[in-house]
């Protein structure tokens, strides 16, 4: 017989959350895991002692958060009406049934005042990295290195074109410490020139969110995005370092700071980094040379360059001296190192032909310009590490550094983006964005620690 529950009343009942939430859950193992009452000693200079009346708990606040990236509730609206149904949520926040949740306004208030202050996401990602590594998941033997797009909360219709002055940068800073090494091992002197003058360059900025970039890349979304660079650790996937640009910044730039971090944060651990990984977009002098003093192996694809110029007589058609330092064109007439040429992307030496023997060369229309009056060649100071380290390219540890950046890499900005609110900031401002991107690695990095922790 068919029954029908109609006019059925609810009965009282007593009970716990303990009872409740299952012994095996995600969050009753985090909590086991994880001990967050740090976050306590980090705000406590942004609280009075002993004015003013009671504060929403900070621990209960950064919970909530974390909820919402682990379980991609993307709105702090929606958040709130999760926490209030959601039995594990209110246990992991220590809430009772008859207890109020933090509404989205005090979550939203706290993020951007209080906590924004302390720079407390960043801490706590940085606690999440160190607990993951004292409990021998990171090991320093392989980093990888990548970075993905964030679409920014604004609109591509709300942009204007400005002009603005690149700044000096740590990677220029290091350029002339190289250039002046340089110049005192060929003996040419120290620098003499004029300091450049700021190089004004145009940029499309937003109107909504002026520290956003705006990405035009092939095969990337054409619009105002944020650039999150991550660096992470091969044997568990731990994500040990996170920076974020705006969307138009070149993806090594930010990439020897990360890699300074991540060294002081591992030795602090007794970890050495071993090695590295990372794509052609990281294929530079400048970070081939640190690695080498650092003494760390590098694997990276080599970045394709092309010869440009429309002469018969291309680049490799000239053999390098190396006893003599010089070039020798097929002609067999030889181009001197005259000079240090210094670019944006690095330093490289000049070797040149003589003028004279350039005028009268039978071969002149194959090897230069209408417009130029002798053959010239740069080559970039550190070019000899460079062909060092790509020696080992088709190896099999170079071709298996490759598959786990791709793996681990790509893989781990898959999940952000499906699971962990990776795909699109709801927030303004540089500041807002790295916050974002903190807690989502840190979500990432939570599940693999939880993962690992009960085996698999």
């Amino acid at each position: 017989m068919m029954s029908q529950r109609k006019g059925v009343q609810q009965s009282m009942f007593t009970t716990s959350l303990e009872e409740v939430v299952p012994s095996g859950h995600f969050l009753r193992r985090l909590e086991a895991a994880v001990n967050f009452d740090f976050i306590y000693d980090e705000l406590k200079p942004y609280y009075c002692a002993d004015n003013g009346k009671y504060s929403t708990d900070p621990v209960m606040i950064v919970k909530s958060l974390l909820i919402g990236f682990l379980y991609g509730i993307p709105s702090e609206r929606r958040l709130e009406e999760e926490l209030k149904y959601n039995v594990a949520y209110r246990w992991f926040l220590g809430l009772g049934f008859d207890e109020r949740v933090p509404d989205h306004s005090t979550i939203s208030q706290l993020r951007r005042r209080k906590f924004n202050e302390a720079d407390i996401f960043k801490k706590l990602f940085v606690h999440v990295v160190r607990l993951c590594a004292e409990a021998g998941l990171v090991s320093g033997k392989l980093l990888v290195t990548d970075s993905t797009h964030v679409k920014a909360n604004a609109t591509k219709l709300a942009k204007i074109t400005v002009e603005i002055e690149r700044e000096a940068t740590e990677f220029f800073k290091k350029l002339d410490e190289y250039e002046t090494a340089e110049r005192k091992r060929l003996g040419m002197g120290e620098i003499t020139r004029k300091p450049p003058k700021p190089k004004k360059t145009e940029q499309t900025k937003s109107i909504t969110d002026a520290e956003a970039g705006w990405l035009k890349r092939p095969g990337k979304p054409e619009g105002f995005h944020y650039l999150t660079h991550q660096t992470l650790d091969t044997d568990n996937g731990i994500i040990i370092d996170v920076e974020v640009t705006a969307g138009n910044m070149p993806d090594s730039a930010p990439y020897l700071e990360q890699l300074e971090r991540v060294e002081a944060t591992l030795n602090e651990l007794e970890i050495k980094v071993e090695s590295v990984c990372a794509d052609a977009a990281y294929d530079t002098a400048i970070i081939h040379k640190e690695m080498e003093e650092r003494e760390i192996t590098i694997y990276t694809p080599e970045k394709e360059t092309s010869d440009n110029s429309k002469t018969e007589y291309k680049r490799e058609d000239f053999a390098y001296n190396q006893e003599k330092d010089e070039f020798i064109c097929p002609d067999g007439k030889s181009l001197t190192l005259r000079c240090l040429q210094r670019g944006e992307s690095g330093i490289t030496r000049e070797y040149r032909a003589d003028t004279k023997t350039c005028r009268y060369c039978p071969n002149r229309e194959k090897c230069l310009a209408p417009s130029q009056k002798s053959r010239k060649i740069q080559v970039n100071i550190f070019q000899h590490i460079v062909d060092k380290h790509h020696e080992s390219d088709g190896s099999a540890e170079y071709n298996d550094a490759l598959r786990k950046r791709q793996i681990w890499c790509e893989g781990s900005f898959s999940s952000q983006k499906s699971q962990h609110n990776l795909k699109q900031l709801f927030r303004r401002g540089l500041r807002a964005a790295a916050d974002h991107c903190f807690l989502s690695a840190c979500a990432l990095n939570l599940k693999r620690l939880i993962k690992c922790h009960a085996g698999g």
